[in-house]
């Protein structure tokens, strides 16, 4: 993330303080609860230029931006969070947003690198100041297309997670490419790994939860993750209908299973003519069993619509494009 402000102390506060909507009862109880630092979450890394308290840092940052009186809004904000996994060492973390501020041409320029610690993944801040001490400003044109840029290539170099860019900043050749959202792969993986556990739909739900999923149901099924994120069941290959038919024949499955295995009990050891008669008129049994399994199994493999082609680019999409265009003409 990057933006730019017009206010240094403001940025400043929000870096270095917890959150103010948090009491201190608050913060230990989510701290426990997290198994992360609400109380006491920054963390400075590195200062460049500049020293002090907020107050005397925000007004050391006013000073240099004077310099410079063409330009409204001084203050960069960089934000940085890991994918959740990865991991880097305080020196690597330094070494990171030092990389950044040279990316943003600031280098130079005063900063202030911070570390929060009230989220799983690791993710740090700079404050920076587009002004430099000779009074010419850095340029933010560009801006987030160039951090997307940074990123990438730096994952690569650090060995980190590679996450997706924004189609709007990739090559034209691959803009039309299907790609694979890591977020809907995982949900997709936890409920087809969940439907394999339980039987009915409350341990499935309980067992979502578990996961750190909250479930919405209405006439589909949605699944809200740790992130805030909204993703739909049949986005992933599992609508409402299809999760219910799934736990549905697990449901007749059991009972068939059931069936056969007091059935068994039942004849072992039994050999006179009217037994024989009774397992001709059950030997259905292993048959359905097996057939009941087969189409579960492959209800638990989802086919996502259309090839996990981005929606723009299938042919429903498509169509519903002609039939706007038609509707304009006739107008």
């Amino acid at each position: 993330m990057v933006k730019t402000g017009s206010s240094f102390y403001h940025l400043i506060s929000y870096v270095l303080e917890d959150k103010r909507e948090l009491s201190e009862e608050q913060k230990m109880k989510m701290s426990l609860k997290d198994g992360v630092r609400h109380k006491d979450r920054a963390e400075i890394l590195a200062y460049n230029n500049c020293f002090g308290d907020k107050y005397e840092m925000a007004e050391q940052f006013r000073d240099v931006a004077r310099l410079s009186k063409r330009v409204e809004k001084p203050a960069f904000h960089f934000s940085l969070r890991l994918a959740e996994g990865d991991h880097l060492s305080r020196d690597k973390l330094i070494e990171l947003a030092e990389a950044l501020v040279k990316e943003f041409t600031v280098a130079d320029h005063q900063y202030l690198i911070v570390l929060h610690k009230d989220t799983r993944e690791q993710h740090f801040h700079i404050i920076a100041n587009r002004v430099g001490l000779n009074g010419k400003a850095a340029t933010d044109s560009n801006s987030y297309k160039r951090i997307t840029t940074f990123c990438r290539k730096q994952e690569q170099k650090l060995g980190l997670t590679q996450v997706l860019s924004p189609k709007v900043f990739l090559p034209k050749e691959q803009q039309s490419l299907p790609r694979q959202d890591r977020r809907k792969t995982r949900l997709r993986d936890h409920i087809s790994q969940t439907l394999r556990k339980v039987n009915n739909y409350p341990d499935f739900e309980k067992a979502m939860c578990s996961l750190g999923y909250t479930i919405i149901k209405g006439r589909g099924i949605s699944f809200i993750d740790g992130k805030k994120v909204k993703t739909k069941g049949s986005e992933v290959g599992f609508s409402h209908s299809k999760i219910e038919k799934i736990l549905s024949l697990k449901m007749e499955l059991r009972e068939k299973q059931s069936e056969k295995r007091s059935w068994e009990v039942f004849t072992r050891g039994r050999t006179n003519d009217d037994f024989v008669d009774r397992l001709d008129h059950t030997s259905y049994l292993g048959p359905a069993i097996q057939q009941l399994s087969s189409i579960i199994e492959q209800l638990l493999k989802p086919e996502i619509a259309d090839g996990q082609l981005p929606y723009e680019l299938t042919q429903r999409a498509y169509d519903r494009k002609q039939k706007g265009k038609k509707k304009g003409r006739s107008l």
